[in-house]
């Protein structure tokens, strides 16, 4: 029987939390075994928390389906800390609607999304960072919703549908 690889490291705990270089280090190298090739730190204290906070460790190669998020207190917002990432957005049949880089320098490239709006990036630099902020509860049955259109996780066509975004 094989382990199955965390998709993310324990909620953090304590009144303060500090991104330290050790954790940042284990991230990206969590990140970089993974099968998904990311790892999600959650930095609020519990999973229902209203604020939601995340670090994601990235790298080139995860796929990122594209998604919404129907609730409409779902603004979504994204702080590249280190890398670059390619940033898309889509009409509701798939038609990129737009598409731009956003990246840590000079400064840390910023997105905020509105709800039901469909997303997705694509990683361009190995161990980038992204610091996500969005309102919660967190709930696993309304946070997200895939669009029919794109590949599923784990796919074949995930990786056509990457490269067809890159080159595009």
């Amino acid at each position: 029987m094989t382990k199955k690889f965390p998709q993310a490291f324990p909620n953090v705990s304590g009144k303060l939390f500090e991104l330290t270089d050790s954790m940042i280090e284990e991230g990206i190298e969590a990140s970089r075994r993974s099968p998904r090739l990311r790892m999600i730190l959650p930095i609020h204290r519990k999973q229902d928390a209203d604020v939601q906070r995340l670090i994601n460790f990235l790298q080139p190669g995860t796929y990122i389906r594209p998604h919404l998020h129907p609730v409409p207190h779902a603004t979504e917002s994204l702080v590249l800390l280190q890398g670059a990432i390619r940033f898309f957005t889509f009409d509701d049949e798939g038609a990129v609607l737009s598409d731009f880089v956003i990246s840590s320098s000079p400064l840390p490239g910023v997105a905020d999304i509105e709800p039901k709006v469909w997303h997705s990036f694509l990683v361009m630099e190995p161990d980038t960072i992204l610091f996500e902020c969005k309102k919660g509860p967190y709930n696993a049955e309304t946070d997200k919703r895939f669009a029919e259109w794109a590949p599923i996780e784990g796919s074949p066509e995930a990786q056509g549908w990457m490269r067809r975004m890159a080159s595009g």
